[in-house]
């Protein structure tokens, strides 16, 4: 097993066109299934500069960004709970039911254990919470290691620091396990085929069977 991660994506470099076209299409698919107004919003492995929740800071009531490091901005910032850690480490510490939006985005391919990880944001979601999560596909594993390995308009350490790739048909077990129920579950390929994007929420307190 590889040594922990110490560094964030974007940490010490900036993004190529590719990445931030990826991060681009990313945010489209998380507008289209989120609310931000007034959520107590998480984003696990948000990147150095968290680029995409920087976009919600004036919506949300609380903004919790996890990643092994942050830019100084983010941890001085009043409506952020910056937590500097790995996501394995920072999760137990989390009250259960305490968010009402996950981000989890590009995250899981790096992670050796995700079904643990998603078990526990099952956890942290209040009712109605919802989880996004994007992950890179089989066949966008091809893509990202010709522009890593080839061509160089990826970052190769970001590459071979993954562990797998995700279908559809990978990833939707994985969410009923952790305790989604399949009829809130929305899971399927995006950007080009190259991603799957899943859109999970738990049901709301009135309804029975939530979880």
């Amino acid at each position: 097993m590889s040594a922990e991660r110490t560094t964030s994506f974007g940490q010490g470099y900036r993004p190529t066109v590719v990445d931030r076209f990826g991060v681009w299409l990313s945010g489209r698919a998380v507008r289209r299934h989120a609310s931000f107004d007034g959520a107590r919003a998480a984003d696990f492995g948000c990147g150095y500069d968290a680029s995409l929740s920087r976009t919600m800071l004036d919506r949300v009531s609380r903004l919790m960004l996890v990643d092994v490091a942050l830019a100084p901005d983010l941890r001085r910032e009043p409506r952020v709970e910056a937590i500097e850690s790995t996501i394995e480490e920072a999760l137990p510490g989390i009250e259960s039911d305490s968010l009402d939006l996950i981000l989890c985005l590009s995250v899981l391919e790096h992670l050796w254990r995700p079904q643990g990880v998603l078990d526990e944001f099952a956890r942290l979601l209040a009712p109605g919470g919802k989880l996004l999560v994007n992950v890179p596909s089989w066949r966008g594993k091809r893509f990202l290691e010709l522009s890593a390995f080839r061509l160089g308009l990826s970052p190769r350490a970001e590459m071979d620091d993954h562990k797998r790739y995700y279908d559809p048909r990978d990833l939707w077990p994985m969410l009923v396990a952790a305790g989604f129920a399949p009829s809130r579950i929305r899971c399927r390929r995006h950007k080009f085929g190259l991603n799957t994007f899943a859109a999970c929420q738990v049901a709301p307190s009135t309804e029975e069977g939530n979880r």
